[in-house]
């Protein structure tokens, strides 16, 4: 099995940070892309950041600029640094990765449980 553990939500102020981690564990191959989703009460599951395999990244409009997605592929952890937070930021954010558990099978996606974010003055 794949487990991803996050850490790292909580209670801000607006315009203050805080980092979100997310460590994927288990029977591991390889892994492509890690990535951060939030969803807010009413709303839609939302892509926030996600990184490839490389380099290569992806940010939400609203978030660009704000916020930095970096991943450590030895440790097979993907981290969000969050600046400049705002009220609108507050949600639940999931940890996403999408990983081979063995050659023998294709690519699929993994979810975390979720972490809380808030920013709240």
């Amino acid at each position: 099995q794949v487990q991803l553990a996050e850490s790292g939500g909580g209670l801000v102020q607006p315009g203050g940070s805080l980092r979100l981690s997310c460590a994927a564990s288990g029977r591991i191959f390889s892994i492509y892309t890690m990535g951060w989703y939030r969803q807010a009460p009413g709303k839609q599951r939302e892509l926030v950041a996600a990184v490839g395999s490389g380099t290569s990244t992806n940010y939400a409009e609203s978030v660009k600029g704000r916020f930095t997605i970096s991943r450590d592929n030895a440790k097979n952890t993907v981290y969000l640094q969050m600046n400049s937070l705002k009220p609108e930021d507050t949600a639940v954010y999931y940890c996403n990765a999408v990983l081979r558990r063995d050659s023998a099978y294709g690519p699929t996606a993994y979810w975390g449980q979720g972490t809380q974010v808030t920013v709240s003055s």
